[in-house]
């Protein structure tokens, strides 16, 4: 079973495509995007959730993550693997 991750996304995105590369190769399975290019009240959400109007924005579990960068650095310090083993429902 995979970690639960939501990543509020737009469709021309790199850092989109880059985060879901590296949680993919971190074994997760499936991502629930929320395309907030074609639906504003999506990205309304987002903003008030985030406090930030960027994409990507990343939820590991109950967890905020932030963005592409915040991912990375996340991987590189050894805290993704953690949080998304804990994440796993």
């Amino acid at each position: 079973m995979s970690a639960m991750v939501l990543m509020y996304t737009t469709a021309v995105c790199p850092y989109c495509i880059r985060a879901k590369q590296l949680l993919k190769a971190r074994g997760v399975e499936a991502i629930e995007e929320v395309r907030v290019d074609t639906d504003p009240e999506r990205r309304d959400e987002m903003m008030q959730k985030t406090g930030r109007r960027t994409v990507p924005q990343i939820y590991i579990g109950e967890t905020h993550v932030g963005g592409c960068d915040d991912l990375y650095a996340l991987d590189a310090a050894g805290g993704l693997t953690p949080l998304l083993e804990a994440a796993k429902s």
